[in-house]
């Protein structure tokens, strides 16, 4: 018999971890850079609005952030951003300004940043992501958007010593991780039109500066091409799916091809950020690499052997942004103890240094303990989760019939990793456990399971999502009146369409959650306006309505929280507001919280600590006894 739960009121268990402590361990770093001794990295501050800085640590140690308010290093590309910062050697630091999206240059000697490029003409909103430097120029995705809604992309050149933008190359719908040769005579880039998505298919296209036409080297509609580097000027290194992997290839600029180090792990992750880098060419030719199945580990590829050996560090994980010069390699790392941190790693030494750590917030013996677990999901294949179970060494517990939350993580093309979450440590903490599931579709597992979703959105993700609690209450974890489930984004449709399809839960959160299909593709932004093409199938009513949680909105009978950012632009709030219309009606329990000045995800730390405060609140009402 499973172990009898510590009494008293779910999610009442004292603990000493607060909303506040919660919403300071999210700087969110990301983007690092290194030149030389010096590092650079951008970080948020959610106690500052959420706007974004750039923090620098000099060759002696010194660190100090380089842009304090108002400034903004935030690009709105694609909507989801990306990279917005770019050093400049000699010249200084570049970045895009949230404000008013200019490229701007921070002196190296300091001072006030002054901008790059123009004011955005009447009616028109240019927006820039994803740069690089090379002989005094800025290289550059260029978003423009025009009065009448159209959105057109490119990649431009801006000189650093001021002048004209100049576009480089344009036609297709949308661009990414432009890279130069060594010798400055081709720019190489990924490209891809709708309804494509970077995840199903892109193409490797290399122009001559000199003149000519762009040519396809690699990829596809069914081919996902990523991050290209150049090993000398007709040779590239990149990322492709061809083989059902993300593996690294070689291919030359006249056809050839070889594959560096086949196996089957992903050797990159992809989402809708621009400024992703899996993996980065050392001094010595050798590359320093991601790979693994969900986490990614660090690791040294020599590309001339295909010998591959990891690096001994103490983190599980690292996220997809790795950056390089001579034997040094930084990159954001992680583990299920270990908060998000930036880390320099010699791979001469093996020395790792840890130049920033996020706040954890969360004291020794609160933190659960996580479980990797294979579950059977749909017509019974392998659907990838973790487990976090209860956790407070002031309550006498072991694993047993508690209540739990499932989340359903957003993209959906995404993937939940096993890294410290203080979201989850705050519910665990306090008797609720955590299921983190990886449903058919995530990535991380490669283009088999994350193909599984194509045209089965609302079908394939609510039925791994719901017989993940189904197996939380078979194993006996899971007390079978006390399963919510929660998401945010694609999360949240994929929540609310479970509370439709099954009893199983008791409650459901939805944050900035899909409805309906239709006013989404009408009004949501450019990047995703013609994802659901993929995810569901053209354009039908009848389909449509047979998936959307809006159509199907009589099967939910269990209360539901849903809260949204009134300034979405990927998921507008009409979207929840018509989900909690037609609950209210029908006499559904059903809480409803809009924040201004928050678009797609909450970034203001007052934001954040009322919405995880009405989280808890909402659990402790349904798991009520």
């Amino acid at each position: 018999m499973p172990p009898t739960p510590a009494p008293g009121q779910p999610g009442t268990w004292p603990s000493p971890i607060s909303t506040a402590d919660v919403v300071r361990s999210g700087v969110r770093p990301g983007h690092p850079s290194v030149v030389g001794a010096e590092t650079w990295w951008e970080e948020d501050r959610p106690a500052e609005g959420g706007r974004r800085t750039v923090v620098h640590v000099a060759a002696d140690g010194t660190r100090r952030e380089l842009l304090p308010a108002p400034w903004d290093a935030r690009t709105r590309v694609h909507e989801y951003g990306g990279r917005s910062h770019v050093v400049a050697p000699g010249a200084g630091l570049v970045f895009a300004h949230h404000a008013d999206q200019r490229l701007y240059l921070l002196p190296e000697g300091g001072g006030e940043p002054r901008p790059l490029t123009p004011e955005p003409e009447v009616e028109c909103g240019l927006r820039y992501a994803d740069p690089l430097v090379r002989d005094g120029e800025i290289w550059c995705v260029q978003e423009r958007h025009t009065g009448d809604g159209k959105v057109t992309r490119s990649i431009v050149s801006v000189p650093l010593a001021g002048g004209d933008v100049r576009q480089r190359v344009s036609g297709h719908d949308f661009y990414a991780s432009p890279a130069l040769s060594p010798g400055g005579t081709h720019l190489a880039y990924i490209c891809w039109d709708h309804p494509s998505m970077p995840w199903t298919g892109t193409e490797l296209r290399v122009v001559r500066l000199a003149g000519g036409d762009p040519w396809c080297v690699r990829g596809g509609r069914d081919e996902s091409v990523l991050a290209p580097r150049w090993k000398d000027d007709q040779t590239l290194y990149l990322v492709t799916d061809r083989s059902g992997w993300w593996n690294l290839e070689e291919v030359t600029l006249g056809g050839g091809s070889r594959a560096l180090c086949p196996a089957e792990e992903e050797f990159a992750c992809v989402s809708g950020e621009l400024g992703g880098a899996p993996y980065a060419v050392l001094g010595d030719g050798r590359l320093a690499v991601l790979h693994g199945r969900g986490d990614l580990r660090l690791g040294v590829l020599d590309p001339a052997t295909g010998v591959l050996t990891d690096l001994a560090t103490p983190y599980g994980g690292w996220s997809p942004c790795l950056a390089a010069d001579g034997a040094a390699v930084c990159g954001v790392a992680y583990g299920p103890a270990l908060p998000r941190s930036v880390v320099r790693v010699d791979v001469a030494t093996g020395r790792a240094e840890t130049l920033r750590r996020e706040a954890a917030g969360v004291p020794p013996g609160y933190l659960p303990v996580p479980r990797h677990v294979e579950i059977a999901g749909r017509d019974g294949r392998p659907v990838h989760a973790i487990v976090y179970p209860p956790a407070n060494p002031s309550v006498p517990f072991s694993e047993g019939p508690a209540p739990y939350v499932v989340f359903a993580h957003g993209g959906p093309a995404t993937h939940a990793v096993a890294a410290l979450d203080p979201h989850k440590a705050f519910l665990t903490s306090r008797g609720i456990g955590v299921l983190d599931v990886n449903y058919g579709g995530s990535t991380g597992y490669g283009r088999e399971y994350r193909d599984r979703l194509r045209g089965q959105w609302g079908v394939g993700d609510v039925e791994d999502i719901v017989a993940a609690a189904r197996w939380l209450i078979a194993e006996g974890l899971a007390h079978p009146a006390r399963v919510a489930v929660r998401g945010g984004s694609a999360g949240g449709w994929t929540a609310m369409a479970a509370c439709c399809a099954s009893g199983v839960f008791r409650g459901g959160v939805s944050v900035s959650g899909v409805g309906a299909l239709a006013p989404l593709t009408a009004a949501t932004h450019d990047f995703e306006s013609r994802y659901v093409e993929w995810l569901v199938g053209p354009p039908d009513p009848l389909l449509y309505a047979s998936r959307e949680p809006m159509s199907r909105i009589a099967g939910i009978r269990c209360p539901m929280l849903l809260m949204q950012g009134r300034n979405d632009p990927v998921v507008p709030p009409a979207q929840a507001e018509a989900v909690v219309a037609a609950l209210t009606e029908r006499g559904v329990p059903c809480a409803y919280l809009s924040f201004e000045g928050e678009g797609h995800g909450f970034r203001r730390a007052e934001t954040r600590s009322a919405a995880l405060a009405a989280e808890l609140a909402f659990y402790q009402q349904i798991f009520r006894p």
